[in-house]
């Protein structure tokens, strides 16, 4: 069995669903729809040319969720993402996991977004396993602070190498799927790379490298 391992934002899905939330947040009120939003676009600007500071953007994004329940956000994540994740989800990306599972692949789902986001979404794509940047709760609400290493560029792959260790894994065979110069670092630790609708510098390196380029729709 090898691993079949699938970035999130821009690869399984066509948008970027921290946006999405964000954007959500200000339909609820949590947020002023304006300011939040120029704010989250500046940062994931800074995301898109490789100079993001997660640390920044998750401090951010989720201090609107401080002192809120889990439940009650989950409660709230649900219909947000059949709403507004299942229509952009690439088919050809639900083709690519169904042709995996077929194999006896190993299914994974590895993002630099949040958990309380990335396990629902990947649940709707009939995925079970994710990696994801974990929300600290303490005495039953989120703190809107994170708990270790966050999975964002050389950061998956300490994330993903202390889940191989747990689960008995390893990465013989492994495939990687993404749309970022952000993964670069872990594109170049597998065996089987590929790039999906990629951003100009991750194509620019998988044409000199020779991996494949998947163009989803």
């Amino acid at each position: 069995m090898a691993l079949a391992i699938f970035d999130l934002d821009e690869t399984l899905i066509h948008g970027d669903c921290a946006t999405l939330w964000s954007e959500q947040m200000g339909r609820l009120g949590w947020v002023d729809p304006q300011s939040f939003m120029q704010r989250n676009n500046e940062l994931m600007a800074a995301y898109s040319k490789g100079e993001l500071a997660m640390e920044v953007f998750m401090d951010f994004s989720l201090e609107p969720l401080i002192g809120r329940t889990p439940e009650e956000v989950a409660h709230l994540v649900g219909p947000w993402v059949e709403d507004y994740i299942e229509p952009i989800i690439f088919s050809d990306a639900t083709k690519t996991i169904a042709a995996h599972r077929k194999a006896g692949d190993r299914i994974l789902v590895i993002s630099a977004s949040g958990t309380h986001l990335v396990k629902p979404i990947a649940e709707r794509l009939g995925v079970d396993e994710v990696l994801g940047i974990e929300l600290e709760v303490k005495g039953g609400i989120y703190t809107g602070k994170t708990v270790g290493t966050l999975t964002y560029r050389e950061g998956k792959i300490t994330r993903l190498l202390e889940w191989l260790d747990a689960e008995e894994e390893n990465l013989e065979g492994a495939s990687f799927y993404s749309d970022s110069r952000n993964d670069l670092p872990l594109l170049l630790k597998v065996d089987h790379p590929h790039v999906v609708n990629p951003d100009p510098v991750l194509r620019e390196h998988a044409e000199k490298a020779g991996w494949p380029i998947h163009h989803w729709k």
